[in-house]
C-alpha cells in the first residue's frame, strides 16, 4: 500500500487581503515561506486528529480544521504575539508527557494552535 510522506502544503482562502493574511503568517509567527509559499519547517513530530462533530476545540463551529505549529518557547512566542497586537487567548493548557498548548487567532477569525512538545 502506498502511503503519504508528509504534509505537502496548507492553503488558506483569504476572505479580504492574501497579501494581509501571508505578512500576518510571517510577521507574528516567522513562517519564513519563500515567494512561492515554500517552506523548510524543522524536522519534528506531526498529529493527525480527527474530533467529534461538536467539539468547540477549533473556537467558532464554522471552522472545520485548526493549524497546529510547534515552537520552540510557548511563552516567548504568545509574548511576541501579544505585543504585535494579535488576539491571543489568555489560557494555556499542559498535558503531561504531551506538552503546553496556547492559541491565537490570525486576523481573519481562524484559531491556530500552539504547541511547545514535551
Amino acid at each position: 500500500m502506498e502511503r503519504v510522506l508528509g504534509i505537502g502544503g496548507y492553503f488558506l482562502r483569504s476572505v479580504a487581503d492574501p497579501e494581509a493574511l501571508g505578512a500576518w503568517y510571517r510577521d507574528c509567527l516567522g513562517l519564513d515561506a519563500d515567494e512561492n509559499g515554500l517552506w523548510h519547517p524543522d524536522a519534528g513530530p506531526t498529529v493527525f486528529a480527527t474530533f467529534e462533530p461538536g467539539t468547540d476545540y477549533f473556537g467558532s463551529p464554522t471552522q472545520q480544521i485548526m493549524l497546529n505549529f510547534r515552537v520552540r518557547d510557548l511563552d516567548a512566542m504568545l509574548a511576541q504575539l501579544r505585543a504585535k497586537g494579535a488576539d491571543v487567548d489568555a489560557e494555556t493548557q499542559e498535558m503531561d508527557g504531551v506538552g503546553t498548548f496556547g492559541w491565537v487567532t490570525d486576523p481573519e477569525g481562524r484559531r491556530i494552535e500552539l504547541w511547545q512538545p514535551a
